[in-house]
């Protein structure tokens, strides 16, 4: 076995490399037949999902093979080489079946557990087997992927460890919230009808929502879709189609829209989804700094501080003049104009400088000289001799512990609210569908494939992931051993073949030594010469084939072909007629 896997992936790349990335339909049919004419490769499969591409191949040079196939990934990608290559990983052999196990098993998907995975493994087959890209390796491979993916959905409990990629979305847009009731009653847009877009169609009714309405640009595909959810019988759902020309208006009516389709330019950009929710998006609230206390015109300074904080305090720092910066304090938490919360947390040059300050305003002409307003020592808002002894027992502090402490309870500060979503969108295509722009725009909730990864990252494992990695290594370990000894059948065959030869041309020369020797003893000769060759042949035509299946195994058919002189294009006559026998039972996927 030779099998090579060549790719990337949301745990290898950057989702906008992934993005940059993506393979169109024609562009994937494409890199196969480029792959199975390259000279390294006589099979190929390509794996592409909105969060992976991998190119698999059955290669003859491993070096050779690693160059072609990242060279071929590079050139049908559009993302230069030299770029893409710190993000590609390699399998080989052994490894190589063992990933895509593991990704059928969806352990290495991005919602683990999540089962959209084995129908696009699949698909991927279907494209490989329609092309005549796939030959017995890629073949025996991805089918027996899609039986240990099924067998640890079966087995093990791994769908509570995930959800599919829309189910997880959709949980995002609720917050982790029950998205039965979130969804309950709300109106959905769903752009493009392929299998991401199904699923998302037939989950968003399964969980409530009142109307669908599916737009596509083949506009036949979106009627199919919208039938199809029209007769399910586990929901109640009202669905129809549109044409993709009808999305803006729609968008206006929609309370959530799904968008996964192959464009290789954005189907939403931030300007739509601004005309999308104008009108119906409720004015947010005056937060700090806009049409209330502290913006132009309201109340601010000391005044709407002591207001604040319920108590009175000095004048400290309100002055004009005052060397203290106190409109960045006032923002920051814990600080206030109040008293000794106005210079807490200060560092003893600056409570210097302030000091200093309040001495000159105790001596008359200093303030009227700088054009302030006269100070008195016992007149006006600041009282220096109060002031004064107030800075000498903080400034004592400040020698002890080197900054002034807050005495009061800081007063929290005020965090402008972001209206409530009044328009859901997720993001499931890859590249993106929909701008990353819309993250910021108020009154929307934006869930892209970007911060699905985000989200995820950090999940827990269940217990019965531990149970499906143990399936994928004893599957890894059978399927190896079988492919090594089938490896070496066509050779035991042939030895076979060429010991009957031996047999029919002794048996041959004995009937011209012995012309009269009758028909019964004649067979009895026949089958006794066969008996003593297949006693000979049969314990090490079972041995090797045992000794083959051990990892290493492979050079025993060698050893075998050297010992016996069996000729290599007998032996490769026996491996095409075999195959040939398979591909005819084995029938599309």
């Amino acid at each position: 076995m030779s099998l090579l896997v060549v790719g990337l992936s949301h745990r290898s790349a950057p989702v906008s490399v992934l993005e940059r990335a993506a393979l169109t339909a024609d562009a994937q049919v494409k890199l196969l037949q480029d792959t199975v004419a390259a000279e390294p490769a006589t099979e190929a499969a390509v794996l592409a999902t909105c969060n992976r591409i991998e190119l698999y191949a059955d290669v003859d040079k491993f070096h050779a093979g690693v160059a072609e196939l990242s060279t071929l990934l590079a050139q049908h990608s559009g993302v230069g080489l030299e770029e893409l290559t710190p993000y590609l990983y390699v399998h080989y052999e052994d490894r190589a079946v063992h990933h895509l196990f593991s990704v059928a098993c969806g352990l290495d998907s991005m919602v683990v557990g999540e089962g959209q995975i084995l129908g696009q493994i699949k698909d991927s087959l279907a494209r490989a087997q329609e092309l005549q890209s796939a030959g017995r390796l890629l073949n025996d491979l991805f089918q027996q992927a899609l039986r240990v993916g099924k067998r640890a959905h079966s087995e093990t409990g791994i769908d509570r460890a995930g959800q599919s990629l829309v189910t997880f979305g959709l949980e995002q847009l609720a917050r982790g919230g029950d998205v039965q009731q979130w969804a309950r009653g709300k109106k959905a847009l769903v752009i493009g009808a392929g299998s991401m877009s199904s699923l998302a169609a037939a989950t968003l009714a399964r969980a409530g929502v009142a109307e669908i309405v599916v737009a596509n640009r083949t506009f036949d595909r979106a009627e199919r879709l919208a039938q199809i959810l029209m007769e399910g019988d586990d929901t109640d759902v009202a669905a129809r189609a549109v044409p993709m020309e009808s999305v803006p208006a729609e968008l206006t009516r929609a309370d959530v829209a799904v968008s996964c389709t192959g464009a290789t330019g954005l189907v939403l950009t931030s300007e739509s989804v601004v005309e999308a929710i104008e009108g119906r998006t409720p004015a947010p609230s005056a937060g700090p700094g806009e049409d209330g206390p502290g913006a132009p015109g309201g109340e601010s300074g000391p005044a709407a501080g002591a207001q604040r904080g319920g108590a009175s305090g000095t004048s400290l720092g309100s002055e004009d003049g005052c060397p203290l910066d106190l409109s960045a304090v006032q923002g920051t938490a814990g600080f206030s104009v109040l008293g000794e919360a106005a210079v807490a947390g200060m560092a003893a040059a600056d409570l210097e400088q302030h000091a200093a300050w309040v001495d000159n305003g105790s001596v008359g002409g200093d303030r009227r000289a700088a054009g302030g307003t006269a100070r008195p020592g016992q007149t006006g808002t600041l009282d220096p001799a109060a002031d004064t002894d107030a800075i000498a027992a903080l400034a004592a502090t400040v020698a002890t512990v080197g900054r002034i402490p807050e005495r009061r309870r800081p007063e929290p500060v005020e965090e402008p609210q972001r209206p409530e979503p009044v328009l859901f969108l997720l993001d499931l295509a890859m590249p993106r569908d929909i701008d990353a722009a819309v993250h910021r725009l108020a009154g929307v909730r934006l869930v892209d494939i970007e911060s699905l990864a985000e989200a995820s990252a950090g999940a827990p494992m269940a217990a019965d992931v531990d149970q499906v990695r143990r399936i994928v290594s004893d599957e890894v370990a059978a399927f190896g051993a079988a492919l090594r000894a089938a490896h070496i059948t066509p050779t035991v065959v042939a030895l076979r073949t060429m010991a009957a030869d031996v047999v029919a041309g002794e048996i041959a020369r004995l009937d011209g030594r012995l012309p009269g020797l009758d028909d019964k003893h004649r067979a009895e000769i026949t089958q006794t010469v066969r008996r003593v060759v297949d006693k000979l042949l049969h314990a090490p035509t079972v041995r090797v084939k045992q000794l083959a299946a051990e990892p290493g195994g492979a050079g025993y058919a060698d050893a075998l072909r050297t010992l016996f002189d069996l000729d290599p294009e007998t032996v490769a006559a026996v491996s095409r007629a075999e195959d040939s026998t398979t591909e005819k039972d084995r029938g599309p996927a």
